[in-house]
C-alpha cells in the first residue's frame, strides 16, 4: 500500500461510528464498487469508539471488542485495508492486529506518547492536523512519528476553529504541507462540520462537492476522507455532516474527472 502523490489517488471512506455490521459491510461494499469503478484506492474507516463528545449522553460506540470484530469481518469479506482512530496507548497494541492504518484524532494530535506508540507498530499512521494547529506545527507531530522508526506517515486536514462553532479551511495548507514531502489527505466532511452546536455537532454536507472539487483541483492532494451512510439522520454520530452514500458516485466521478485534468 502506499500513500502520496505519485501513486493512485485514495478514497478513504466509511461510517463516523461502527453502528452494526450489517450497515459497515453495505457501505464497504458500495464504497469499493465505485473505487473500482473510478480507479481509486480504497481504504474503509470506522471508528469503534468515539471518545471526543459534545454531551455525555452521546453515542459513544460499540466498544473495542465488538468493534474490532466488525472491522475484521469487513475487511476479510472484501480484501480492504482498514482505518481506525485510538484514544489512549493501551489500545494501540489490540488495534495494531487488524487496522492497517491507525489514526491519531485531530483533538490528540499533539500527544507525544499516543504518536509514539502507533508509529512503533509499523502500521501506516494517519495523523488529523488538529483545529487549533498551523500547518509549520503539524510537521512536529509527524515528525515524531518518523523518529520513531516508521515512514508510512500522513497527514489529514479538516479545518481550523474559525471563532465558535464554525471550522475554516485553508487552502494554502495543501501546498504547505505537500511542499514539506509530506502526503496530504482532505477530510472534507469533517472540515464541514459545526462542532458542539447545542448538545451534538452540526455541519453543511451540501458543501461537500465544492469543497472537494476545489482542494482536489490544487494538484497537491494524496486522497480523499469521507464520511458516508445510507441515512446521516439516522446515523448515531456525526448525522449532521455526513455525505448520502447515493451521493458517492457522483461525487467520485467528479473527483476522477478534475484529476484527468490536472
Amino acid at each position: 500500500m502506499k500513500i502520496n502523490k505519485n501513486s493512485k489517488f485514495t478514497i478513504i471512506a466509511g461510517p463516523c461510528a461502527i453502528e452494526s455490521l450489517e450497515t459497515c459491510l453495505h457501505i464497504a461494499k458500495e464504497c469499493k464498487l465505485l473505487c473500482d469503478k473510478f480507479d481509486f484506492h480504497y481504504i474503509f474507516k470506522a471508528s469503534y469508539k468515539k471518545a471526543n463528545r459534545t454531551s455525555g449522553k452521546s453515542f459513544r460506540g460499540v466498544g473495542l471488542q465488538t468493534g474490532l470484530s466488525i472491522l475484521q469481518k469487513v475487511k476479510e469479506k472484501f480484501s480492504l485495508p482498514i482505518l481506525t482512530d485510538v484514544h489512549e496507548v493501551c489500545e494501540v497494541e489490540a488495534v495494531s492486529k487488524i487496522a492497517d492504518i491507525i489514526q491519531i484524532p485531530a483533538f490528540l494530535s499533539r500527544q507525544t506518547e499516543l504518536i509514539e506508540a502507533v508509529a512503533k507498530t509499523g502500521k501506516w499512521v494517519n495523523i488529523k492536523k488538529g483545529q487549533f494547529m498551523s500547518p509549520n506545527e503539524i510537521r512536529f507531530a509527524y515528525q515524531k512519528a518518523i523518529d520513531r522508526g516508521n515512514s508510512h506517515v500522513f497527514v489529514t486536514e479538516r479545518g481550523n476553529s474559525f471563532g465558535y462553532n464554525n471550522l475554516v479551511v485553508d487552502f494554502r495548507n495543501f501546498q504547505i504541507i505537500a511542499e514539506m514531502g509530506i502526503p496530504i489527505i482532505y477530510d472534507v466532511t469533517h472540515s464541514l462540520q459545526r462542532p458542539s452546536l447545542g448538545n451534538i455537532s452540526g455541519g453543511n454536507p451540501e458543501l461537500v462537492p465544492s469543497m472537494t472539487r476545489a482542494a482536489v483541483a490544487t494538484g497537491n492532494l494524496s486522497g480523499l476522507f469521507i464520511e458516508t451512510h445510507p441515512q446521516p439522520n439516522a446515523a448515531k454520530s456525526d448525522a449532521k455532516s455526513m455525505l448520502p452514500l447515493d451521493q458517492m458516485n457522483n461525487l467520485l466521478k467528479s473527483v476522477k474527472n478534475i484529476l484527468q485534468v490536472i
